[in-house]
């Protein structure tokens, strides 16, 4: 079932609203973490000249690797996350697309935007909460080779598969929800194409219409 909406999602991805939803998420999260790249900039400026650290260009250099360094790692920690975040403020789009294409006889409740926002606003706290609980986990890990990635899919395709659930199943409260199994398979796949340089900008589009399938896949199989 997981292969069949994986395989019946990437159509999706060329979507006419799929390709707006891309650009929608792509400047927002770009913003979002120019914004975070200034603060964690005058931040050190306002520390470095707080304390008197460092002088002339020495000093602009220090800010700027400090800056840089906190960058990549909350690249590795945020984008994911903020990625999910933005896209399901923007998720209908794509998932009305999706069901009206594939699934027109099926009738769905519009969720709101206020129940998108409380969705970004959960997604983006359980995933960097649950990130930062393991990042001893991870560290540790790192000198078997293997056990650090493998703890990094596992986990997030359980939180993966729990936002990916959240933005369909709404929309259908009379279908019964998605199994645990279900929702973690779906949830792997998707946290596979966020490893994917390039691919992981389209891991969102491709998490939601995967999730669509997912669920109402299989009430047309099962009907």
């Amino acid at each position: 079932m997981v292969l069949t909406a994986a395989l019946r999602a990437f159509p999706s991805i060329f979507h006419g609203a799929a390709l707006r939803l891309l650009i929608k998420t792509i400047i927002l999260t770009l913003l979002l973490f120019a914004g975070l790249a200034a603060a964690f900039w005058f931040g050190f400026h306002a520390l470095r000249l707080h304390f008197g650290w460092g002088g002339g260009s020495w000093g602009n250099w220090g800010e700027a690797t400090a800056t840089a360094l906190l960058m990549v790692a909350s690249g590795w920690l945020l984008f994911r996350a903020t990625a999910m975040a933005v896209m399901g403020l923007f998720a209908d789009d794509i998932i009305e697309a999706v069901e009206r294409d594939d699934y027109p006889h099926v009738t769905a409740r519009p969720v709101g935007w206020a129940r998108s926002l409380r969705f970004a606003c959960r997604s983006v706290a359980r995933t960097v909460g649950w990130n930062l609980l393991a990042l001893p986990a991870y560290i540790l890990l790192l000198v078997t080779g293997v056990g650090t990635i493998g703890l990094f899919l596992a986990l997030n395709a359980y939180l993966l598969g729990r936002d990916m659930a959240d933005m369909v199943e709404p929309r259908h409260p009379t279908l019964p929800p998605l199994s645990r199994s279900s929702r973690w398979l779906m949830g792997l796949v998707s946290a596979l194409l966020f490893l994917v340089p390039v691919a992981n900008l389209l891991a969102p589009i491709f998490s939601a219409a995967m999730a669509v399938h997912m669920l109402l896949g299989r009430k047309t199989k099962t009907s």
